[in-house]
């Protein structure tokens, strides 16, 4: 009895020896997007193949903060513009002096935003606004006039906060370069990225943006669409769509473009 169990056992030994491994490889791990791992069969020279792996994505976050002693209808107007840019973070108040470039830079660096709206008071009582791409500029600075905030004006218009905003420009913007740039500023900071996990996935409102005697006009409208609760808008009923005012309403002065970020050649 003990002699055949030997042999069992010896037997079993062998055939563990020779059988091969013939379990399939792992397959790399699947996400939203497609494999983590460029796939077995896609030739990895190829332009289409690394479009495939890495599909281009609008990372634009945008830093919203204000200088110390500001007065209370610059912040309520700070936040009225906060409440409109879901993918905007904001920060501690920053002093208004020569050095408050580096700082600004530096909380750009940590809080990992391409963008900055800066909001300036001096003597409490005039406004300045930076709009700043980091790191590399340009900048551009606005004296803001006649501010007229949410609470201010009551206007009946309201639209969903989070959901994206259609931006319409002036003709006279493509007049001139100068204006060509502040165009392409203010499209970066304003337009809500399209996969942002705040934002909603449709419009409902427009920011409008016009020049008149050399200052920008902002104005916010909701789309409004008369129309059941049970039926979906016709495709041709767009001349039904009328515009009713959200707010705030603020008008901005440039002042001075310059190159880099805070700073740099005028």
């Amino acid at each position: 009895m003990a002699k055949k169990r030997k042999h069992t056992d010896a037997q079993a030994e062998t055939a563990g020896a020779e059988k091969p491994d013939d379990s399939a490889p792992a397959r790399p791990e699947r996400t939203l997007f497609g494999f983590k791992d460029p796939a077995p069969d896609a030739v990895p020279d190829s332009a289409a193949s690394r479009a495939a792996v890495a599909p281009f994505r609008n990372r634009e976050k945008v830093l919203i903060t204000c200088s110390r002693r500001i007065t209370y209808r610059y912040r309520h107007l700070m936040q009225d513009v906060l409440s409109m840019l879901p993918h905007a973070k904001k920060d501690s108040k920053v002093e208004s002096k020569q050095s408050k470039g580096n700082a600004l830079n530096e909380m750009l660096e940590l809080r990992s935003c391409s963008s900055c709206l800066f909001f300036e008071c001096r003597k409490q009582k005039d406004l300045y606004l930076w709009m700043v791409k980091s790191p590399g500029g340009p900048s551009v600075k606005f004296l803001v006039n006649a501010v007229h905030t949410m609470e201010e004006l009551k206007l009946t218009g309201n639209h969903l906060k989070g959901s994206r905003p259609l931006l319409t420009f002036s003709t006279n913007f493509d007049e001139q370069p100068h204006w060509k740039l502040v165009k392409e500023i203010i499209t970066h900071i304003f337009a809500t990225p399209k996969d942002h996990r705040k934002a909603k996935p449709f419009h409902d409102h427009v920011f409008v943006f016009s020049i008149v005697d050399g200052h920008v006009w902002f104005r916010n409208y909701q789309i409004s669409v008369p129309h059941n609760e049970i039926d979906k808008v016709d495709k041709g009923g767009m001349d039904k769509m009328t515009l009713i005012e959200v707010g705030p309403r603020f008008c901005l002065n440039p002042i001075k473009i310059f190159g880099g970020s805070f700073g740099g050649p005028t």
